[in-house]
């Protein structure tokens, strides 16, 4: 590439993620296990006062903080599920889906040369977002005997004076998996020690089976040391929207909406109106509840499939993906993912994509069809067998 470009960009590879949908989405025959966004569409409860924002005129700018009725429901959201009350004027900002508010919680904190601890494998985009900062990523593998687990001695021994904040995904894209309170609270401890941040993707909140997600909002200190990320997509349905949201200690809001302000202005308009009533109206627990028990199908499904052909698989707790290993075939994710597109004609993402801890296994999302995924299957089982 041009000298002229920022080393930083030079230096990040296109998403992992986008290469092999970009590919399916080219060629129908493919069935597509890669992307993470749901296969339901918006309630249609919500879409329609999205729809009535805009008919009634809501085609202008916002607060750069956002709505300041969404940051109040926002602010209600947290007061019921982590009895943490934040000031909807100051310790609130809306963002364009839960990628931007990680993205701007970075840039708020890093100068030069800071380091953010990542645990490995993790979403892709926290180390893109971390060297366009010109931070460093300081990679501590999760516990893979645990399926995927939080190591708390690992992530003590990588903070370092110059680590800014360690970065949890709970629960967790790639591998599905849900941490609980005892792990969070010993990793809290740790951030308050170091007197550091965590920044707490908490984006598949709503997407929980069989157990409690606790969110670090909820755990001693962590208003003052955690900037917390949810939004709509995922739980909603409402990946389109583009709607997220970041509560946390006001001086690091703040500052992130600084860097808000200057790059977007402002989250658009007609989500946060759709958001205020996916967040008020009583049929949206009931709706979430429906989507839920229907990946919970579903994931029970994938992930005896993959054991069953021989790709063992943990079983994940949260989100809507499977992380079987695929180190039993003697190819790495890579070639594994293209084998699986090219000869299987099912895309897959290859676990490399989530980091070095990642290689070994590929990410399989079900948010899809039930019916795909027993396709899916089969011909992942029939390629199995011509290797």
């Amino acid at each position: 590439m041009p000298r002229s470009l920022s080393g930083a960009v030079r230096s990040v590879p296109p998403s992992g993620i986008r290469r092999f949908f970009d590919i399916a989405a080219a060629q129908p025959d493919i069935i597509s296990l890669g992307v993470g966004e749901p296969d339901f569409d918006t309630p249609g409860f919500i879409t329609r006062a999205g729809t009535a924002d805009l008919l009634k005129g809501g085609t202008h700018y916002t607060s750069n903080w956002g709505k300041l009725e969404l940051r109040e429901a926002i602010a209600e959201r947290y007061h019921k599920r982590a009895r943490v009350d934040y000031d909807p004027k100051g310790e609130i900002l809306v963002t364009v889906g839960a990628s931007e508010a990680v993205d701007l919680s970075v840039r708020a904190l890093c100068d030069p040369g800071d380091e953010f601890v990542v645990v490995d494998p993790s979403y892709v985009s926290y180390r893109p977002d971390i060297a366009f900062a010109h931070g460093k990523a300081v990679s501590v593998d999760a516990d893979r005997a645990k399926g995927f687990e939080l190591d708390p001695d690992a992530i003590r021994a990588a903070v370092s004076p110059r680590t800014k904040a360690i970065i949890i995904n709970n629960p967790c894209n790639p591998t599905g998996s849900l941490y609980g309170k005892k792990v969070l609270e010993e990793v809290a401890s740790i951030a308050r020690d170091a007197d550091c941040y965590i920044i707490a993707d908490e984006i598949y909140e709503d997407l929980v089976y069989g157990e409690k997600h606790t969110s670090m909002a909820s755990l001693k200190g962590m208003k003052e040391h955690a900037i917390v990320i949810s939004g709509f997509s995922k739980g909603f349905a409402m990946t389109g929207w583009r709607l997220g949201f970041a509560v946390g200690n006001p001086e690091v809001i703040g500052a992130m909406m600084k860097v808000h302000q200057y790059s977007i202005m402002c989250a658009p308009t007609p989500a946060q109106a759709a958001a205020i009533v996916a967040l008020h109206n009583k049929q949206t627990a009931y709706a979430v509840d429906k989507m839920r028990r229907e990946y919970d199908r579903r994931r029970k499904l994938i992930v005896g499939g993959f054991n069953k052909m021989g790709l063992t698989c943990h079983t994940p707790h949260g989100a809507f993906y499977a992380f079987p290993s695929i180190e039993s075939t003697g190819l790495t994710s890579d070639e594994f993912a293209e084998r699986s597109i090219g000869e299987a004609r099912v895309a897959v993402v290859p676990g490399s994509a989530f980091g070095l801890g990642g290689e070994g296994h590929i990410r399989a999302s079900y948010a899809t069809a039930y019916g795909k995924i027993e396709r899916a299957l089969e011909r992942i089982e029939d390629f199995l067998g011509r290797l």
